[in-house]
């Protein structure tokens, strides 16, 4: 029997835990078999055909096995290739790499077939160059030579990213993030049946073993959406699934706050949903970006399986409190709380893949952030308050010298090996493939730590500068860049995490009278020690294909170019802030430069959808450029629709209860770019509007003049914002 850290814990909760096993019926999980097709239907003497292979998975991911031979299917997303990499992996027998139309997102092998997600059609060979829609589906059989051969495609909305199957094969369900749609293929017709508009940033997509309902997530909040009649006459509906429930106060922003659900996955009974991200709203001994979470749904009353208490009460913590006292407060921490124990550290930062071992119920999570893979109790009310196992893909600490330096960068995809001794791990931004032989939890073979064997996938298409900034833009675990969390945390693909954070604005310990900003925090929290958590609202903005220009950057326009902005980013993203100020710029600069160049060079603007403008858009382009209106004296089309001066605005209402007021009355903000504007909701530098049309509506002559607009020409204008 395997005794694990979280089987102490659940022991702690009897009474949470005797609701759960009502809630979740056999804990066992019994890997149920899929019924082979029937030969009765064969021609009398025929030879019957024979019995095709169950697909390994029925998720998509960036890194799958082939049911069909010792083989792994690798969607390479920079490299613009899908790869078929015979196992065991060796020099000897290098990858096969099959050029897709555009960057490949997920790949999903069948017996005899291999689907693949692809994000857009991209016209050129730099990895960096935006890409057009549509989105793309493409079904493609197995080949010895040519590694894949299309049998045809099917056009989706742009950004084609997450793919599933139902368990008879016969649909696909494919997630567009960007555009924000969910679409059905018919894999026998290769048609699409349905599409439907869903919330930002749809991205994992699973399907339940009746075939008829899929659930889905969302990269920029915790709600699901749940697919019904996804055979007949699709619809969509919310499925509230609160946050990290043991550890997060019961505010419901806060338990909303949720981002990074790039994956899930069901048990394999499919009575569970294991949902890997971070709870922007839990608390914890280092909680100024909330928690990682692996939140379970119960399927049969589609509620959280681990319930908030009916009490809410804070725990005391020794360590923190010793932390504080070096910063002069002794006050009780008030960010340990009950009922559930506070989570020891980071188990995994970004969350990125996961994957359930059936052999010993439990889950892989690949920590984008740490480059670790992190192994989890799947039993457990809340997997992520310990870990069975954390295997150390990257190497160890970072090297002050080197940055950047890892093993394994940014894992992004997990497969198993047939008897799941062994893990496949791709490792995106150092471009290898991490094996790594995994604890069997037997006493009679207890388990030695060593480091994984690396198989190298190619040199890496970026200019060095640039490919050491992608490394260090998915890392956490260099100190000197951020409190246990990469640029990619709240700048996933570039874009936002949708999320307003509280920046703490302090009067400078150098000039009097001057504010600058000190430290960045989720959430408000009133302590005795005013000020430290409480801060003014900065939304999170989108980078990809908005960096281009020298400077300034900032809400306010703090920082003159975007290497200082990234420096002050350094000491704004953690605990209290102050990070880099130890370090000599010799160390600082170097990592700033690779990350703006990255993020210049790198990072991929989402698709554009080039179409004929309709009669509406055209009269909003009109009204837009019109001085009567004024929006393009601000929003200069020809340098990116900023002109990215400071402009003030006035002060309006704010929540008093979340937010400080801007300080000295200081109500002026940045011009910001408009481009990719219809998919960065909210808006306003505290996402008070939640559309573009509450933001035209609301805004009388704060930006320009609309008030004298019509109801048509308001209309307009917003039709044209969104094809910016």
């Amino acid at each position: 029997m395997r005794t694990t850290a979280s089987t102490f814990l659940l022991a702690a909760f009897t009474s949470l835990a005797a609701l759960a096993a009502c809630k979740s019926g056999d804990s066992t999980s019994p890997t149920e078999k899929t019924p082979e097709p029937s030969a009765s239907n064969a021609a009398p003497g025929a030879s019957p055909a024979p019995a095709r292979k169950p697909p390994l998975v029925r998720e998509g991911g960036a890194l799958v096995r082939s049911p069909e031979g010792p083989a792994l299917w690798l969607a390479d997303e920079d490299q613009q290739v899908v790869r078929r990499i015979a196992l065991p992996a060796d020099a000897q027998n290098p990858p096969v790499a099959v050029k897709m139309p555009g960057p490949p997102a997920a790949v999903l092998a069948l017996d005899d077939r291999v689907l693949v997600t692809v994000r857009g059609i991209r016209k050129t060979d730099d990895p960096a160059s935006p890409y057009e829609g549509p989105g793309l589906l493409l079904v493609m059989r197995p080949d010895p030579a040519a590694g894949l051969v299309e049998i045809g495609r099917v056009e989706l909305p742009a950004d084609a990213w997450g793919l599933a199957i139902t368990p008879d094969e016969s649909t696909a369900i494919v997630t567009s993030a960007w555009t924000h749609a969910v679409s059905a293929v018919d894999l026998k017709t290769l048609k699409k049946r349905w599409t439907l508009d869903v919330p930002r940033e749809p991205r994992a997509v699973v399907a339940l073993p009746d075939g008829k309902t899929a659930y889905v997530t969302h990269l920029v909040r915790a709600t699901l959406s749940r697919i019904d009649a996804v055979d007949g006459e699709a619809r969509v509906k919310d499925v509230p699934f609160p946050a990290a429930p043991l550890r997060t106060p019961p505010d419901p922003v806060r338990r909303e706050a949720a981002t990074l659900a790039y994956s899930a996955v069901l048990s394999p009974d499919g009575a569970r949903l294991f949902v890997p991200r971070q709870a922007l709203g839990a608390m914890g001994e280092s909680a100024w970006n909330g928690q990682n979470t692996v939140d379970i749904l119960s399927i049969a009353d589609e509620s959280p399986l681990a319930v908030r208490a009916p009490r809410w009460f804070v725990m005391q913590s020794k360590a923190f409190q010793k932390t504080l006292g070096e910063f002069g407060f002794e006050e009780a921490d008030p960010h340990l709380t009950g009922p559930a124990p506070s989570q020891i550290g980071e188990l995994f930062v970004q969350p990125r893949a996961v994957v359930y071992r059936k052999k010993t119920r439990t889950l892989l999570v690949a920590s984008e952030g740490t480059d670790m893979l992190v192994e989890l109790d799947a039993l457990s009310l809340d997997p992520s308050l310990g870990a069975l196992r954390k295997y150390d893909l990257g190497g160890g600490s970072t090297d002050d010298d080197k940055p950047g330096t890892t093993r394994c960068g940014a894992p992004t995809g997990i497969a198993l090996a047939e008897d799941e001794g062994t893990a496949f791990v791709f490792c995106r931004s150092s471009h290898d493939l991490a094996i790594v032989a995994l604890d069997a939890y037997d006493k009679r073979t207890p388990y030695e730590t060593r480091p994984p064997g690396t198989f190298s996938l190619g040199p890496d298409p970026l200019p060095e500068q640039a490919a050491i900034g992608r490394r260090l833009y998915y890392n956490a675990r260099d100190w000197l860049l951020s409190g246990s969390y990469g640029c990619a945390g709240c700048h996933p693909d570039g874009r936002d995490d949708g999320h307003v954070w509280h920046e703490d604005i302090r009067e400078s310990f150098d000039e009097k009278g001057k504010h600058e900003p000190y430290a960045m925090h989720a959430f408000e929290d009133k302590q005795a020690f005013e000020g430290f958590l409480k801060g003014v609202p900065r939304q999170t903005p989108m980078l990809a294909g908005r960096v281009a220009a020298f400077g300034p950057y900032g809400w306010k326009g703090e920082s003159p170019n975007l290497k200082h902005r990234v420096i002050v980013g350094f000491g704004l993203h953690r605990w209290l802030g102050g990070g880099p100020l130890s370090y000599s710029a010799d160390k600082t600069i170097p990592r700033a430069e690779a990350i703006a160049a990255f993020a210049r060079h790198g990072l991929v603007p989402p698709p554009r959808d080039n179409h004929e403008k309709t009669d509406a858009e055209k009269r909003g382009e009109v009204l837009f450029n019109d001085p009567n209106v004024g929006c393009a004296t601000c929003h200069l089309p020809k340098t990116d629709y900023t002109n990215r001066a400071l402009v003030g605005l006035g002060p309006w209402a704010f929540d008093k209860a979340r937010f400080e007021p801007e300080s000295l009355d200081d109500w002026k903000f940045k011009t910001p770019s408009l481009l990719y504007l219809a998919g960065s909701a909210p808006y306003y530098h505290d996402g008070s509007a939640a559309t573009l049309e509450e933001l035209v509506e609301r805004n009388g002559k704060r930006m320009g003049h609309t008030d004298q607009l019509s109801k048509e020409d308001r209309a307009a204008l917003v039709a044209f914002l969104k094809t910016l």
